[in-house]
């Protein structure tokens, strides 16, 4: 097993951290991952790679996604076939839990520790992953009791595949459990103690523009279903004034917000690899179903008394969060092949940065 530990700006902790599992587990490969901390941080890499760690990095931060995956690569490269078990270099993971992470690997699931967020937690951490793993939920129908664990385990069959996991910063987390399912792989969660030192002031996470990112994947839908939504809505009412028959008015409203929907979501949401054809077909029986259900509510709203637009803003959001989940899993997501999609890198030359 490979512990893996992207580092920006550590202290002692990281040390402690590295002292502590060199005494615990000696057989442990550890790479440390400098993401471009600076000149000022060097003492403490020289440390870690005099306590045995195999150090790599950059000249200057990525972002802890782009550190993971140049690690994952170094892994490939030069450990291969071993699991691989995440950690943070802030000294929030006990090497206790750690080591039973890595323990609890299995072929084909991806093992997440997960906190309790009991106790004395920062409310940014506490609010943060409820408020995401809420989200998360409701848009994937998987339930995930901490998305934002930094500790994590993966077999050695994953590794290629974390490689090819869009995102540099901190979205790549998130990014990647939200297409492990569509990839094949399950998520196994194994409780961990829960620890914040001095307020979790050493983590690098910024609220506003971070937030945004790690939000990103789930927003895109978002996007191109408002998009989508506004194009059927104004066809909608310009065919029914215009011929008075509100099946060809939704039909026709349809026909033109699919294929807008289509296009933005096969290549800006999804990035789907899937072939055109195929897609397609999953896409119009979707479009299909929907297009009944949609009928259906709307004529059965109408008929009680209520007005076209009003009876249109309840309908969609009932739908949406359907046609997200089956568009994720069905249309677009890649099954078991994507698991090759994440092409090996070229070695990664080690060294201490």
């Amino acid at each position: 097993m490979v512990v893996l530990i992207p580092a920006y700006e550590p202290d002692h902790r990281l040390i402690d951290l590295l002292r502590e599992l060199a005494e615990s587990a000696p057989e442990l490969d550890v790479v440390v991952v400098n993401d471009g901390s600076g000149p000022l941080y060097a003492p403490v890499f020289a440390a870690a790679a005099a306590l045995g760690a195999d150090v790599i990095g950059f000249a200057v931060n990525r972002g802890k996604g782009a550190a993971l995956k140049y690690g994952f690569a170094h892994v490939a490269d030069r450990y291969p076939g071993h699991d691989v078990v995440c950690a943070d270099s802030d000294g929030q993971h006990r090497v206790r839990d750690i080591l039973r992470v890595g323990r609890a690997v299995r072929p084909g699931a991806l093992v997440l520790g997960v906190r309790a967020f009991g106790g004395r937690v920062p409310v940014r951490s506490r609010v943060g992953n409820v408020f995401t793993r809420w989200v998360f939920r409701a848009v994937t129908g998987v339930s995930v009791s901490d998305t934002q664990t930094g500790l994590r385990g993966y077999p050695a069959s994953a590794v290629d595949w974390l490689c090819g996991v869009p995102g540099e910063r901190f979205e790549y987390e998130l990014n990647l459990l939200l297409r492990a399912r569509g990839a094949g792989w399950t998520l196994t969660e194994l409780p961990i103690e829960t620890v914040y030192l001095a307020g979790n002031a050493s983590s690098h996470f910024r609220p506003l523009v971070d937030s945004v990112r790690v939000y990103l994947p789930l927003l895109a839908f978002s996007a191109s279903s408002l998009v989508a939504f506004l194009v059927d809505l104004v066809v909608l009412l310009v065919v029914q004034a215009w011929t008075g028959n509100l099946l060809v008015a939704v039909l026709a409203a349809r026909g033109v917000s699919s294929a807008v929907n289509f296009l933005t979501n096969r290549r800006a949401v999804f990035a789907s690899r899937r072939p055109l054809r195929g897609t397609l077909v999953r896409y119009y029986l979707l479009v299909a179903v929907l297009l009944l259900a949609n009928y259906g509510l709307l004529a059965a709203l109408t008929g009680l008394g209520m007005a076209l637009l009003v009876a249109k803003l309840l309908v969609e959001p009932a739908l949406f969060l359907a046609s997200y989940q089956v568009q994720r899993r069905f249309v677009f997501g890649a099954a078991e092949p994507e698991r090759t999609l994440g092409r090996r890198r070229q070695p990664v030359t080690t060294g201490r940065p």
